[in-house]
């Protein structure tokens, strides 16, 4: 203690500041608790970002997962193009089959002439 006691009023001063510093922070949190509104909105908020984040990751997904089946699939029509390509249909066996269907018609129709 100093003989004037300035000392000590300007250190009760500087807490009195101090508690209305930590009282006016305390204030504003209970009074951010209190507000179910905005509380309400921020947890919506919150809610709406993390679907927003859920379904690019879905979409994204989806996407590579339908990349790979196109690949897979472009993948299976090259195999059989190149198959075709090296073993084609001989055009006899072509030819063969389709004289048969000819046949197979017209010996039909003529069974068929014959009942009536």
């Amino acid at each position: 203690m100093t003989g004037n006691g300035t000392g000590d009023t300007e250190a009760l001063r500087e807490e009195i500041r101090r508690t209305r510093v930590e009282l006016g922070e305390t204030m504003e949190l209970l009074a951010a608790k209190a507000d179910v509104k905005a509380r309400l909105k921020d947890s919506a908020e919150q809610a709406k970002v993390r679907m927003r984040e859920q379904a690019a990751l879905t979409v994204a997904r989806v996407r590579g997962q339908a990349a790979e089946k196109a690949r897979g699939a472009r993948a299976q029509a090259y195999d059989k193009g190149e198959a075709v390509r090296r073993r084609p249909v001989p055009w006899a066996a072509v030819a063969a089959v389709a004289a048969g269907a000819v046949a197979t018609v017209v010996v039909l129709l003529i069974v068929r002439g014959r009942r009536r």
